[in-house]
C-alpha cells in the first residue's frame, strides 16, 4: 500500500496533472465536493472517477449543481430559489478518504474517494462556512497592511516596513478530545466521577485495541501531512476489563489527538479529516467514538481548545508574529497583540453564538470541569515565566525560546463547533480590537494596564462595568455572584446565546467589516441555531428525560427508614413537577412543548433552564436514595 497517495496539492490541480494521478492510481474510484453549510455539515457525494475526467474541465470552473434541501441554508436555498452550486477550492489540499472495507480489484488497495473542499455558491454568491473564512483571510491582508501604512513606525518596531510584507497570515490549531468506548457498555457514572477525581486516567499508558487504534490514528495523519504532535490520555475514563479472549471488553475512557498549525482556512478543513480519519479507525477496532462537548452527565466533556494567531510574511521569507512584542521579558504581548485580546474578550457576545450553539455544548460550559463560563483572560503571574491559566476563557500562549509561538487560546470550544465560523468570528473581532489600539497609540504599558482594569473604569475601548483579568482559579477564588458582577453572566441556554446577534447592532458590524458576514448568512445562523435546538429540546432531550423518570423506581420495602421515606417523596414531587399533567396544571414537559410550538423560545428556553436544574436534583437524589437501599 505503499504507493498510494493521500493529499493532492494546489500545484497539482489542473486537468494534465489530476488526469496523470487518477489513472496511476486506479483505486481512487470517485470524486466528492466538500461544502460546509452554515450548521457545520460537510457535503459528501460520490461522482465516479470517469464521469470526472470526462468534465474535468467543466467541474474545476463551474463544480455541480445541487438544490437547498441537500444543506442548511434557511433563509437563502428557498423553495423558490433553491439551486447551489459547489465550486472546487482550487486552493486547499485535496485529500484522498480510503475505505478499508471495500478494495479494488486491479491492485488490491482500498478504494478511494477523493474529497475535494469546495464552496457552495447561491445566486453567484458564495454563502458557506469556508467562503467566510476565506473572506477573513482577504480582510486582513487588506486591513493589516493599511494599518502599517498608516502606523509606518509600528512596521518599523517590528523590524520591516510595509512594502516589505509578501502576505499577512491567520494561524490556527484545534485540540480534539474525544470519548471511545466499546459499543453497548452502560456508563457507571459514579465509577468515572470517581476515576477523575482521583487522576486515575489522565495521561496514562494507553493498553490493548486502544492503544492500537491511537497509534494508527498518529500514522494516518502523517500520511496526510497534518503532522501530528501528541495524543494521549484525557482526564476522563476507568480502568478497561479483560474479556476471557485476553482482549479488552470494557473500555469507556477518554483522549486527545493533537496535530501542526495551519493557516485558518486549512486548519478547519484538517480539522474535519482528522475527526474522520479518527471516527473510521477506531470503529475498525470495534470502538465507538463520540465527539459530543458532554457525552456524559457528571463527568469531563470533550472540548477543542481552538488556537489563533496572526504573523506576516516578509518578501525575504521571515516570518514575524505580530502578538510578539519586541522584548518578552519586558511585555507580555505587543501593542497588536493586546488589541487583539480585547478584541475577543470586549466582543465575545457575538463570537459564543458561534461557539456554543447547542444543547449539548451548553451541558459541558459548567463550574467543576475546567470549562470556561467567564469571559475573562490570564496574561500570566510574570512576564519572565509563562503560565498558564485553565479556568479563563482565553488563554495568552508564550514560549520565551520562541517568538513565533506567541498566541490566543479559545477555551470554550468543543469538537462539534463549527470551526470555520468559530475562526471567522474570533479573527473579525480580534481586527476590531486591534484597529482600535493602533488609533488610540498606547503603549504596551498603558494596554496592560487597560486590560487589567477594575470594575467601573473607564476604558478607551472595553466596556466600564466589566473587568477582564485574573491570575486566580476563577470558579475557587469567586463566588458566583462575584463572576457575573466581575465579568458578566453567562447565558445558560441556546436561545439566550443566539440573542448576541440580536442585541448588539454595533458590534454586528464588526462581523460585517469587508463584507465578510451579511445581514442573510447571519440570519441564516440563527435560523439554523434556533431550528436544531427547538427540535432537538422537543424531539430528543424532553423523550429521554421522560425515560429517566419513568425509570426511576420504588425500591425500599415496607419497613424503610425516615430518610427513604423523606428522599422517595421529594423524587415523587419532582416526577410529577416534570411530567404530569392534571386538569388544573400542566408539567414542565408540557410547557415547554407548547412554547416551542407556539414559537415562543423565550418561555422554553426559561423552563429549560428550569427542567435542567431539576432533573439535575432528580437524578442525584434518586442516587442517594439508592445507596441507602439494601
Amino acid at each position: 500500500m505503499s504507493n498510494r497517495i493521500f493529499t493532492i496539492k494546489p500545484e497539482n490541480h489542473n486537468k494534465k496533472d489530476l488526469t496523470v494521478i487518477l489513472q496511476d492510481h486506479p483505486e481512487i474510484q470517485y470524486v466528492s465536493f466538500m461544502g460546509i453549510d452554515i450548521g457545520g455539515n460537510g457535503t459528501d457525494e460520490k461522482i465516479p472517477i470517469s464521469l470526472f475526467l470526462k468534465d474535468i474541465d467543466e467541474m474545476l470552473k463551474y463544480g455541480i449543481q445541487t438544490d437547498g434541501s441537500s444543506v442548511e441554508l434557511q433563509g437563502i436555498a428557498t423553495l423558490c430559489n433553491a439551486r447551489v452550486d459547489l465550486l472546487p477550492d482550487l486552493a486547499a489540499n485535496w485529500f484522498v478518504d480510503y475505505n478499508y472495507d471495500y478494495y479494488n480489484d486491479e491492485n488490491g488497495l482500498p478504494v478511494g474517494t477523493l474529497r475535494i473542499p469546495a464552496f457552495l455558491v447561491h445566486d453567484n454568491k458564495e454563502v458557506c462556512s469556508r467562503s467566510i473564512l476565506k473572506r477573513i483571510i482577504k480582510n486582513y491582508n487588506v486591513k493589516i497592511r493599511e494599518l502599517f501604512n498608516k502606523k509606518p513606525e509600528l512596521a518599523k518596531k517590528y523590524g520591516f516596513n510595509t512594502e516589505d510584507i509578501s502576505e499577512v497570515i491567520l494561524t490556527s490549531a484545534t485540540e480534539l478530545e474525544l470519548w471511545v468506548q466499546t459499543p453497548e457498555d452502560k456508563a457507571d457514572l459514579e465509577a468515572l466521577s470517581t476515576s477523575q477525581a482521583l487522576k486515575e486516567q489522565y495521561w496514562k499508558r494507553t493498553h490493548g485495541t486502544v492503544r492500537t487504534a491511537l497509534e494508527k490514528c498518529i500514522v494516518e495523519l502523517e500520511k496526510y501531512g497534518l503532522e501530528p504532535e501528541m495524543a494521549h490520555k484525557e482526564v476522563g475514563g476507568i480502568a478497561n476489563k479483560i474479556g476471557t479472549t485476553g482482549k479488552l471488553k470494557y473500555v469507556m475512557e477518554q483522549l486527545e489527538i493533537d496535530w501542526k498549525y495551519a493557516d485558518a482556512l486549512q486548519a478547519a478543513d484538517n480539522e474535519i479529516l482528522a475527526r474522520e480519519i479518527i471516527e473510521d479507525l477506531f470503529r475498525n477496532h470495534g470502538l465507538e467514538v463520540t465527539f459530543q462537548a458532554k457525552p456524559l452527565e457528571g463527568v469531563a466533556g470533550n472540548g477543542e481548545h481552538t488556537h489563533m494567531g496572526v504573523a506576516v510574511k516578509l518578501k525575504n521569507g521571515r516570518y514575524v508574529n505580530l502578538f510578539t512584542p519586541q522584548n518578552m521579558k519586558k511585555d507580555f504581548l505587543s501593542e497588536i497583540g493586546f488589541g487583539a485580546l480585547m478584541g475577543l474578550l470586549r466582543n465575545y457576545d457575538i463570537i459564543n453564538p458561534f461557539v456554543t450553539a447547542t444543547n449539548d455544548a451548553f451541558n459541558r460550559l459548567k463550574p467543576g470541569f475546567e470549562a470556561p463560563i467567564c469571559v475573562v483572560t490570564s496574561l500570566g503571574i510574570t512576564k519572565e515565566i509563562p503560565s498558564r491559566n485553565r479556568s479563563i476563557l482565553v488563554g495568552v500562549i508564550r514560549d520565551m525560546s520562541n517568538p513565533l509561538a506567541t498566541r490566543f487560546e479559545l477555551r470554550s470550544s468543543n469538537p462539534l463547533s463549527n470551526t470555520y465560523l468559530v475562526l471567522a468570528a474570533s479573527y473579525q473581532c480580534i481586527l476590531d480590537g486591534i484597529i482600535a489600539v493602533v488609533e488610540s497609540n498606547k503603549t504596551t504599558n498603558e494596554l496592560e494596564v487597560e486590560i487589567s482594569k477594575e470594575v467601573g473604569t473607564e476604558s478607551f475601548y472595553l466596556e466600564k462595568d466589566r473587568a477582564y483579568r485574573s491570575e486566580y482559579d476563577v470558579f475557587e477564588h469567586y463566588t458566583e455572584e462575584e463572576r457575573d458582577r466581575l465579568f458578566g453572566k453567562a447565558p445558560a441556554t441556546v436561545w439566550e446565546n443566539i440573542q448576541g446577534l440580536n442585541c448588539c447592532e454595533d458590534k454586528l458590524e464588526i462581523l460585517k467589516l469587508g463584507e465578510v458576514f451579511t445581514n442573510a448568512l447571519v440570519n441564516s445562523y440563527k435560523l439554523v441555531t434556533i431550528d436544531k435546538w427547538s427540535a432537538e429540546l422537543k424531539g430528543r432531550i424532553i423523550p429521554n428525560n421522560i425515560e429517566i423518570i419513568r425509570s426511576l423506581k420504588r425500591l425500599h420495602d415496607e419497613s424503610p427508614t425516615d430518610l427513604d421515606v423523606v428522599h422517595w417523596e421529594r423524587i415523587l414531587a419532582l416526577k410529577q413537577e416534570l411530567m404530569k399533567d392534571s386538569l388544573n396544571k400542566k408539567s414542565l414537559f408540557t410547557v415547554i412543548r407548547e412554547a416551542l410550538d407556539k414559537s415562543d423560545y423565550s418561555i422554553a428556553s426559561e423552563k429549560q433552564k428550569i427542567m435542567n436544574e431539576k432533573m439535575t436534583e432528580i437524578r442525584n437524589l434518586y442516587a442517594e436514595y439508592k445507596r441507602n437501599i439494601f
